[in-house]
Parts: structure tokens; C-alpha cells; sequence
């Protein structure tokens, strides 16, 4: 049997994530090649994939942010600078999920569990706050002629209704804060909504700074005068 591999993106991954990035969402436009190598080049610890045997089936991107700057509504060409992650900032405390995708032929094998499992880990291991997320609902289409999405996402919290994205977030330790509205227009299936989520780093020591807030003053002081 094929085993399950997670390790950071590199170069010679990106054609491939990019055809299932166009597989996973052929309603939504996929990101350019040089898009992703400007994201690993800013932030590598943060860009991840998972292979099944030797095939990519999976993506998790992330960047660090100042949350206070983005607590209010934003959309996620805002948040993410259009998906160049210039908005990457080594001096904040939030991980921001800015994308987790997986092939439908892997659904049921737990390739976002370790997706989201790796996120998790490099939280801890930079000694950041929190991981702040916007989910998509996609089940949420199914029933907007009924509903609010507040209340579907409510819903969903009780235990009346199912969503693939929202429930796997809740089962995985995150929290609900809220509806983004507007969040990507072009995701018809949410209605342009997402969820915001937060997952608490358990081990975040407030005493120390964080691992790329001290990589940051290191080689500033190594920078001769």
C-alpha cells in the first residue's frame, strides 16, 4: 500500500499542485506558477504538501500575519496580497491558513487530518499564538434559499447539519468566531462566505519571542553598521 508522505513544497512540486489545485476547484482560478515560488521563497516553512506513494494529493499554504491588522472583514485577496503572501510578516504571532485543498480520490484516507496536523506543528515549533483560518462552506449553496449562513454555520455547530469543510475544522480543534462575508466571490458553492476559525497553540510561550522574530533580530545584528 501507498504511504502517506508530508514534508514542505519545493520547486520541482508546483506543476503538479497546480494541475490539482484546477481539479480540486475548476470553478476558481488556479494560481500561476510563479505565484507559489514567490510564497516558498517568503515563507517555506509555512507552504506543504502531502504525497500518496508518489503522487501529490494535497496542499496546505500558509503565512504569518499581525492578526490586529485583519480582525475586522477582509477577503482573501486582501489578506493574502492576491495569493503573493506579501503580506507575510515575520514579526506577527498568527499562522493564517491561506489555502488546504486535497484530491476528491483521497477523501476518507486522512490526508487533511495530516495536512492539518503539519499546520499544527509549525505553529508550535515557531512559537506562534494561534492559527486563524477562513473556511469555505460548501454545502452552504444547497440550502441559502432556506437560511441564513449564520445560521447554517450554527447549524452545523449543533449538530443538525453536516458541512465537508466547517465540520472537519471542528472535529480537528477549532473554534467558530464567526461568518467573513465576501470572503472569494467566485466561490459559488459558499456564496462568497467563509468561516473564521482559530486553533490555540497550547504550547505558545509568551516569555520568548517567536522563532522568526528572533531569526529577524539575529541578522539584523549580523548585518555590519
Amino acid at each position: 500500500m501507498p504511504k502517506l508522505t508530508i514534508r514542505n513544497t519545493r520547486l520541482e512540486d508546483i506543476d503538479a499542485l497546480v494541475r490539482l489545485q484546477r481539479e480540486v476547484y475548476p470553478d476558481i482560478a488556479a494560481w500561476h506558477r510563479d505565484r507559489v515560488v514567490h510564497q516558498i521563497e517568503l515563507f517555506p516553512e509555512g507552504q506543504i504538501v502531502a504525497f500518496y506513494g508518489d503522487q501529490l494529493v494535497g496542499c496546505a499554504s500558509s503565512l504569518v500575519i499581525l492578526w490586529d491588522e485583519w480582525a475586522d472583514e477582509h477577503t482573501w485577496d486582501q489578506i493574502t496580497a492576491a495569493g503573493t503572501f506579501d503580506t507575510h510578516n515575520p514579526a506577527g504571532y498568527t499562522l493564517y491558513g491561506a489555502e488546504v485543498f486535497v484530491s476528491p480520490r483521497l477523501r476518507g484516507k486522512r490526508v487533511g487530518h495530516a495536512l492539518y496536523e503539519a499546520r499544527r506543528r509549525v505553529c508550535k515549533s515557531l512559537n506562534l499564538r494561534r492559527i486563524i483560518a477562513c473556511g469555505r462552506l460548501p454545502g452552504y449553496h444547497l440550502l441559502a434559499h432556506e437560511m441564513s449562513v449564520e445560521l447554517y454555520a450554527r447549524k452545523v455547530l449543533w449538530g443538525d447539519l453536516t458541512d465537508p469543510v466547517l465540520s472537519f475544522q471542528l472535529r480537528e480543534g477549532f473554534r467558530y468566531c464567526g461568518i467573513m462575508k465576501n470572503y472569494i466571490a467566485d466561490d459559488h458553492e459558499s456564496q462568497g462566505n467563509a468561516s473564521l476559525i482559530a486553533w490555540i497553540n497550547p504550547d505558545y510561550d509568551t516569555s520568548r519571542p517567536t522563532a522568526l522574530q528572533l531569526a529577524r533580530t539575529t541578522t539584523a545584528q549580523e548585518i555590519p553598521a
